[in-house]
Order: structure tokens, then sequence, then C-alpha cells
């Protein structure tokens, strides 16, 4: 049974830094591409950063030099690095993992989900 578990998420203030986990079992890590979606209040979840193929990390531009995506293989571990946050980076955060190398914006692309995890930013 495959599971992705996120962790991290929490309130903080505008330009503070946090670190998301997502815990993978039943699927290894090394063995599908992973990815970061959120979803804000009142909107629709939409794509944060993901490893990908032939490039090997991409983000989204709302995100691109602030958050940093990076895994542990031997863990089955993914990470999000989220620096210099913003109010518009609150949403909750979702990991998810697909097998396909292409298409890593899309969330049909996406074979598991994780449950997510809330951050908060205040300003």
């Amino acid at each position: 049974q495959v599971q992705l578990v996120e962790s991290g998420g929490g309130l903080v203030q505008t330009g503070d830094s946090l670190k998301l986990s997502c815990a993978a079992s039943g699927l290894p890590t090394s063995g599908y591409f992973m990815g970061w979606f959120r979803q804000a209040p009142g909107k629709e979840r939409e794509f944060v950063a993901a490893f990908g193929w032939p490039v090997s990390t991409v983000y989204a531009d709302s995100v691109k030099g602030r958050f940093t995506i990076s895994r542990d293989n031997a863990k089955n571990m993914v990470y999000l690095q989220m620096n210099s946050l913003k109010s518009e980076d609150t949403a909750v955060y979702y990991c998810a993992a697909r097998r396909s190398p292409s298409n890593y914006r899309s969330q049909m692309t996406y074979d598991y989900w994780g449950q997510g995890t809330q951050v908060t930013v205040s300003s």
C-alpha cells in the first residue's frame, strides 16, 4: 500500500523559512518522479515543484529562486525547502508521485498523493 505523508507545515511570518518533508512508503522515491503542489483557500490546486525529465528539477515561476525540492532516496524522503516566504504562499501543500517523466505540472499525471500539510504565512 502506497502512502505519502507530509510534515513540517506550520505558522510562520513573512520572510521566514520552512522545510516540508514527505515520507514515502510502498514505493521507492528513486523509481518515481516526485512533486509538490499547493492549494490556497478558494483556489485550485497548483503546481509548485517537481523532479522532471530531462531537466532534473522544475519550479513554478512564483517560487523559483525561493523554494528547493530535494530528496533522499536512501530514506525514501522528499523535501521542499521554502525560503523568503510570502503571505501568498499560504496553502495546504501536497506531496505527489508519478511514473511518467513528463507533464510534471499536471495533477492528472500523478498517481499518488499525500493528505497535505498546512503552511500559513502571516504578514
